[in-house]
């Protein structure tokens, strides 16, 4: 422990498409340093993108490679982890089925399939591992699931799944609220609507209506309803799953942040949860941000001590040296 006291805990989401949390809590915490505190980095994520990194550094573990279907049918290769001495597995749906895999002219909201994600999953249970986490931020579909359901039915997967989810959207709001931006248009969005319908009325068990399903087009309620998959909120998962808690309970103080804080931030991600546990702790804490679009007013609500925009790792290195001072 420094003179200052005790270090303070750097736990941040990434910046998505800008900055991974990795380099985001090295960032900041060089500033800290430079400021004279002394710092733990702790990155973070939300159950979508960089949730295998996060687990990767906090616990250690193997990276594997399987080539799998894109979005569109196209091969592509595709990491997952093994943890707990293969025991268990992480897969990121947007390595197989992102929106990052497909260019913007070639986005098909209707025609983009889970199968790769299937695939993704039925190597990683292939490898040995009993246990597989599914995060599913990212994603360029809304099938409802039914490649992945349709890939692991084929590779006869036994293996548990847990679901790490980024939203608490419902099956049937998917369509309307994460159409648009994978490619859909007014009249794909009906179209999408109906599809999730009839899947909907064709599963075992109906999903409509359950929070967290509509996750990643569907994806997440095509695994609860078809394989018995357990849904649960990704921020809160990893926090509990890197030890986020008590290394809260022994910082001075906390600075959490990702690339965007606006209304979602209340909803399940990264800066609402932390700054949920810390106030229920006594801890303060900071938020370090790319973008603020949150009012006066939420950002009271979630007792967040300072916001300070820092969107490139040169303005967030002096986000840590004026958070030295305090």
């Amino acid at each position: 422990m420094s003179a200052r006291g005790l270090p303070v805990l750097v736990a941040p989401d990434s910046f998505k498409g800008t900055l991974s949390a990795r380099r985001v809590a090295a960032a900041v915490s060089s500033g800290l340093r430079d400021g004279g505190r002394d710092s733990i980095e702790l990155p973070v994520a939300d159950g979508g993108e960089g949730t295998m990194e996060a687990l990767l550094l906090a616990h250690g573990g193997e990276l594997r490679r399987a080539v799998v279907s894109d979005p569109l049918g196209r091969p592509v290769e595709a990491e997952y982890a093994l943890l707990d001495s293969g025991e268990s597995a992480v897969v990121e749906m947007a390595r197989a089925s992102g929106l990052g895999l497909v260019a913007e002219d070639e986005r098909d909201a209707f025609a983009a399939s889970t199968r790769g994600t299937g695939e993704l999953i039925a190597a990683a249970a292939g490898a040995g591992a009993r246990s597989v986490l599914v995060a599913v931020g990212g994603s360029a579909t809304t099938d409802g699931g039914a490649g992945a359901v349709s890939a692991l039915t084929e590779a006869r997967v036994r293996s548990e799944l847990v679901v790490a989810c980024d939203v608490r959207t419902a099956w049937e709001n998917a369509p309307r609220v994460f159409g648009p931006q994978k490619g859909a248009d007014a009249g794909t969005v009906g179209r999408l609507e109906r599809r999730m319908a009839r899947l909907a009325r064709a599963a075992p068990r109906d999903p409509r209506g359950v929070p967290m399903t509509g996750a990643a087009g569907g994806l997440a309620g095509g695994l609860w309803a078809h394989l018995g998959a357990r849904l649960v909120p990704g921020a809160g998962y990893v926090l509990d799953s890197v030890g986020f808690d008590p290394a809260m309970r022994s910082a001075r103080f906390v600075v959490t942040g990702e690339g965007r804080l606006d209304e979602q931030t209340l909803a399940g991600k990264v800066v609402g949860e932390v700054a949920t546990r810390c106030r229920q702790a006594g801890v303060a804490c900071h938020a370090v941000v790319g973008e603020e679009a949150l009012d006066g007013f939420l950002e009271r609500l979630i007792d967040l001590s300072t916001v300070t925009e820092a969107g490139t790792v040169r303005r967030l290195r002096a986000a840590g040296r004026r958070l030295a001072e305090i």
